[in-house]
């Protein structure tokens, strides 16, 4: 993996199970932890011994000031985890709530920070609810390499501006937003990158050299907004982050699912050195092929398997695809390739036809 990032030769293509890692706690007691069902466990076992694994960390920042947010934790009838949180702005309290299923591994935002318009310009007049400092604790991150050794690379996890600004509003009235008042969201994005990059650069330099994944551009993706927003709203504020990570010797790689083709110039221009899941039509709008013909000299690419056809289409059908994607991945030149899905199952019981997909493709990529 670590040839792979630096550009150099490679006795075969690196690959992945994405989310699954091979850390996962097989034996928790957490009754939200789905991986302590036996059917996991030997995906686990498979993961952690035969894949080059890249498992993410978020690196904790102590903050300058103290959290303003109160949180209330309770269960429904169904034993799901409810999370209700709460921030006094003035006259105003606004509310989050949260949640998360026994046989889910995800977490649902069923109530949004911000409802509207007016919300967010309370919000922005507001000071910030916690200030970002500047003193990195490194030590969970270099545990977890220690963890992993030489079996693949932990990585540096964040999420850009865009994302902290729209996961604020539910999906329809962040977009009406973003799409009908540019000058207003710029402001928030803005007031995210203010704290959000003297976080970026403490931790860069704290741990430079390692690879980070970026999460956030497919907020503005079509169809959800035009190409020239997506030039406005996430380009200028990617290229920052990536100038810091790299000059720290680091590898960015950019995280978007969805219809890539129309902001790939604009993710190429940032200058990154990563780019995933680049998902095949109908999920995506551009082949494996054509990314890497065009934008393969500057990024490794991540992908581009499907995660539904892990759960769903029958082996032999599942590893045509792996096929096809080892070959469109490394077809030509190229600085590298990494075969990995779009995500992982969700549900607490891993189907026996997922773990055979999984099988045949350690025997086809690592083979």
């Amino acid at each position: 993996m670590l040839a792979t990032m630096r550009g150099e030769t490679v006795d075969r293509p690196a690959f992945n199970f994405y989310e699954i890692t091979g850390c996962e706690d097989t034996h928790s007691d957490d009754p939200f932890c789905i991986f302590s069902h036996p059917s996991w466990h030997p995906l686990v076992a498979l993961a952690r011994d035969h894949t080059d694994r890249l498992p993410r960390h978020k690196i904790p920042v102590h903050r300058e000031t103290a959290d303003d947010i109160e949180t209330k934790t309770s269960f429904d009838e169904n034993g799901s985890r409810i999370i209700e949180s709460t921030r006094r702005l003035g006259s105003r309290t606004f509310r989050q709530v949260t949640q998360q299923d026994r046989d889910v591994d995800t977490v649902w935002t069923t109530e949004h920070w911000l409802k509207d318009e007016e919300d967010l310009r309370i919000w922005l007049d507001a000071p910030p609810h916690a200030a970002y400092g500047c003193v990195v604790d490194p030590e969970p991150f270099l545990r977890l390499e220690c963890e992993i050794g030489d079996t693949g690379l932990a990585i540096l996890d964040t999420a850009d501006p865009i994302c902290y600004v729209a996961t604020l509003f539910d999906m329809a009235t962040y977009t009406v937003v973003a799409f009908t008042d540019p000058a207003l969201f710029r402001r928030a994005l803005d007031r995210v990158a203010e704290n959000l990059f003297p976080a970026l650069e403490a931790i860069s330099a704290a741990l430079p050299g390692r690879l980070w994944r970026i999460v956030g551009p497919e907020f503005a993706v079509p169809p959800y907004l035009p190409p020239h927003l997506f030039s406005e709203y996430v380009t200028p504020y990617l290229r920052t982050m990536v100038d810091i990570i790299q000059r720290h010797g680091g590898w960015a790689r950019v995280h978007s699912h969805g219809r890539l083709h129309a902001i790939l110039d604009d993710i190429c221009s940032t200058g990154c050195a990563g780019l995933d899941p680049i998902e095949p039509p109908p999920q995506g709008d551009v082949e494996l092929a054509y990314v890497r013909e065009k934008y393969g000299r500057q990024m490794v690419l991540f992908g581009n398997l499907e995660a539904s056809d892990i759960e769903t289409l029958p082996t032999p059908r599942f590893a045509e695809k792996v096929r096809r994607a080892l070959d469109e991945g490394t077809r030509g030149e190229g600085r590298g390739f990494v075969l990995q899905p779009s995500a992982s199952p969700y549900g607490r019981i891993l189907s026996p036809l997922a773990m055979r997909n999984y099988e045949a493709m350690v025997e086809i990529a690592g083979g």
